[in-house]
């Protein structure tokens, strides 16, 4: 009897169950199981998954690809000549939308093989479009109106400002007022487009100082400051009601002992010592010297390094909290130009709080106010440190002016207010305040504090001392029954978002609290409520940005009057989302199998900055045609621990558990094989002996250009793929690091103006804190389109056409 085969029944197909359309044949009762030959076949044969490669659309290819070869010609010939030749031929760069995506046809499927009557298709992991809009990358699986593009547009400003903007006539110097002219902003096409490409020129491990501009937003200009142009409107002073909590006092050192950090160690009577100074090897490499730095003690690195401007400290322990405290246009000059730092740390070098977990009040603790301030001169040398934009420079000295202290127990997160709140320097009324402190600390809550200016507090026999001040109950204080606060940020003056330990994001308006407690002799204010109380993620949120845009009317018209409304986060559970608090929800923008540690908003960037698997720092675009998408910045060798973006320029800093404090450029070029190299410049790094307990600061690193990752679907061996590729993996590092080495915070000097807009502040986990002034360079030292002016198209006849017509109208 010979065999037969079991007869193959009708069953129902999957694919009608998910909605796709299928063809007659394949359709209703007579689909069968097996391949559908009614799908669309995506071809991605020979794809490496890069978001580089090519459009499956030859034309729009070709296209794209042709735009930037002309846009990034412009710039490129290495004598800067022929810039009428760039007038003539300059043309905006045509990027796909989303309107262009639904005209790109998607590649028929296979034909069904004869004989054995099924269809084979091409191997592939592609996935089937979502519609108008809606794609699935290969590896995130979420409905964000991503377009599939496969090459990296230059960065989309979200907010567009009306109006003229700032920029330096000569390089800055820190302690002098700067040279200031107005010029062009970015709300016009062509001197946006030559920006972002002239930024893409830079060198340096700072900014250009002739290219640094204010591109923030807050809605406190519109109201406070009548929507000017200057720093001092675009920046106006807030909380000017506000006043030192009355009942502080100034404590003795002995008394402020208990506040102030300690060993991990006790003495045989169970007494606290104080830490022991930390010993670390400067300057070059060959020729370190020794340094032991006490707790509160502060050396230049000019003594070390002629050409530096750096400054370290040591707080005491290891700091995790750290910020600029912002100052007004019109009160830098007699301030003397002086920068304050406030510096939290923790109370010893082996102190590990638990998530979530709250310490009970009074848990003693300090927030340090450090200062930059003008001291002696030193001559800049033209080496590979020598990032200094004048031919001398000032490079000031460190000192801490005022400790803090307060029974609020360890600050996991500091931010002063974002716009200048502290009084005016001729106010006889003592004292003056400083700023608005915010912070999360360790007894779960969220405080803020009025800090007093530490020439108020100070005695009058020697002003120029270390003082000890007792502060009172906080202005505000916030706490959640049924979670602990763990990160914050300041959306403008009035509200703040909160990241708790259990996934929440709540919202609070804390200007009408604050004014409402403005008096000395107010009491805290404890029973605020929040506006917005979001559940986003499932664990604790550690890293937590506004995006500081304006939202839109229904005719798509920016609302500058009021406070922004999207958030982004990042959590322990790998997720990282943009929350709109108007929808009352949060969006998967990226997963990663990571903890999500940090993450920073770029106004330069158009969209927040966070990590990716395996020690990847990648850029997000938050514009509609892009939103999501993502492209990778640098890959240090470590986990990183901080992120800090600015408002003044596109640089970003980031702090890396391996112990280096890195710098790139985000604007930089959108090919690859362009005439600019992606550089990554290592500031520092720190090196620890376990042995001797002794540490080394490397510095003077020549600068590394960002290699491409080879691709993942690597060519089987033998194959013509396998012999022809010649790609070499990067070298990478051990992946184990000392925790003592770790860079824990960075952050730029955001509230200063555009001379101090280069210092960069950095937390190590030694305990040793760093100050740096870092500028930048042109590569090869020449200034594309024939000069900033050029960049800027300041004076040119359709410019003045423009003005003109304007005041015609008027």
């Amino acid at each position: 009897m010979t065999r037969q085969l079991r007869p193959r029944n009708s069953r129902p197909s999957y694919a009608s169950l998910a909605g796709f359309d299928l063809d007659d044949e394949n359709s209703g009762t007579g689909a069968r199981a097996g391949p559908v030959s009614g799908l669309p076949d995506l071809d991605d044969d020979g794809s490496s998954g890069s978001e580089f490669s090519p459009e499956k659309d030859k034309h729009a290819a070709e296209q794209m690809q042709q735009d930037a070869e002309d846009n990034e010609d412009l710039v490129q010939d290495d004598d800067m000549e022929g810039k009428d030749d760039i007038e003539d031929n300059e043309s905006p760069m045509k990027l796909i939308s989303d309107v262009d995506m639904t005209s790109v046809q998607v590649i028929q499927s296979a034909s069904t093989s004869k004989g054995k009557g099924k269809a084979t298709s091409k191997k592939g992991n592609a996935h089937p479009s979502l519609g108008t809009g809606l794609t699935r990358t290969r590896r995130q699986m979420y409905t964000l109106p991503t377009p599939s593009v496969h090459h990296r547009h230059r960065a989309v400003p979200l907010y567009r400002r009306e109006g003229r903007v700032e920029r330096l006539r000569q390089p800055p110097e820190l302690f002098k007022s700067p040279s200031i002219v107005m010029t062009n902003g970015v709300d016009q096409d062509r001197v946006l487009e030559r920006l972002n490409k002239a930024w893409g020129y830079n060198v340096g491990p700072g900014p250009l100082w002739e290219m640094a501009e204010d591109r923030s937003w807050f809605k406190e200009a519109k109201i406070a400051g009548n929507g000017g142009d200057t720093e001092a409107e675009r920046r106006p002073l807030v909380h000017r009601d506000v006043r030192v909590k009355n009942g502080w006092k100034i404590l003795t050192k002995e008394d402020a002992a208990s506040y102030l950090p300690t060993d991990a160690t006790t003495t045989e009577e169970g007494d606290l010592k104080p830490p022991p100074p930390v010993a670390c090897y400067l300057g070059q490499i060959n020729e370190q010297t020794l340094v032991k730095l006490e707790m509160l003690e502060a050396r230049s690195m000019s003594e070390f390094l002629p050409q530096s401007s750096a400054h370290i400290f040591n707080p005491g322990a290891p700091a995790w909290g750290v910020d600029w405290c912002p100052i007004h246009q019109s009160e830098r000059s007699d301030r003397g130009f002086k920068q304050y730092l406030g510096v939290a740390p923790f109370p010893s070098s082996s102190h590990s709080p638990e998530i979530g977990v709250k310490v009970l009040r009074p848990s003693y603790s300090c927030i340090q106010i450090w200062s930059l301030s003008p001291g002696r001169t030193t001559k800049a040398n033209e080496g590979p440190e020598a990032t200094t934009a004048g031919s001398s420079q000032d490079v000031g000295k460190m000192a801490c002016e005022m400790v803090l202290c307060h029974e609020s127990g360890p600050a996991h997160d500091l931010r002063w207010c974002p716009l200048p709140s502290h009084d005016s320097y001729s106010n006889l009324a003592k004292p003056r305040k400083l700023g608005v402190l915010a912070g999360t600390f360790e007894d779960g809550s969220l405080s803020i504090y009025v800090v007093p200016q530490p020439e108020d507090v100070q005695s009058d026999s020697n002003e120029s001392s270390l003082v000890y001040v007792k502060l009172p109950q906080p202005a505000l204080r916030i706490e959640l029954e049924e979670t602990s606060c763990w990160s914050l940020d300041w959306a403008n003056s009035e509200v703040i978002a909160i990241g708790t330990t259990n996934g929440i994001i709540t919202v609070y308006n804390v200007g009408s609290a604050l004014k409402a407690t403005a008096r000395a002799d107010s009491p805290a204010a404890t029973d605020l409520f929040p506006t917005h109380y979001l559940t986003v993620h499932q664990s604790a949120i550690r890293a937590l940005a506004w995006i500081r845009t304006p939202p839109s009317s229904g005719s798509g018209q920016p609302m500058v009057e009021e406070d922004p409304t999207v958030i982004a986060s990042g959590g322990y559970d790998g997720m990282e989302c943009l929350t709109d608090i108007r929808e009352g929800h949060g969006s998967v923008m990226n997963r990663t199998r990571d903890v999500i540690t940090t993450m920073s908003y770029s106004a330069y960037g158009g969209g927040p900055v966070t990590i990716d698997h395996e020690n990847i720092v990648k850029a997000y675009s938050a514009s509609a045609s892009m939103l999501g998408r993502g492209h990778t910045l640098l890959e240090p060798q470590g986990p990183i621990w901080s992120i800090g973006s600015s408002e003044w320029h596109p640089q970003l800093s980031v702090g890396s558990a391996d112990g280096s404090c890195l710098t790139t450029n985000m604007l930089r070029s959108t090919r690859r094989s362009g005439s600019v190299p992606f550089f990554v410049h290592k500031i520092f790094q720190m090196d620890y002996q376990r042995k001797t307990g002794k540490y080394r600061m490397l510095e003077r690193f020549l600068p590394s250009a960002t290699q491409d990752r080879p691709a993942s679907n690597k060519p089987k061996a033998g194959s013509k793929a396998s012999k022809s590729d010649t790609r070499k993996a990067s070298a990478s590092g051990t992946g184990a690091w000392p925790q003592e080495v770790a860079v824990h915070k960075v952050a730029w000097n955001n509230g200063n103006g555009l001379n101090a807009c280069g210092l960069l502040a950095s937390a190590t986990s030694s305990g040793l804190c760093r100050v740096d002034n870092l500028w930048g360079r042109w590569i090869k030292d020449k200034v594309p389109y024939g000069g900033i002016q050029q960049i800027r198209r300041e004076g040119l006849e359709d410019d003045m056409e423009v003005d003109s017509e304007d005041s015609g109208s008027d």
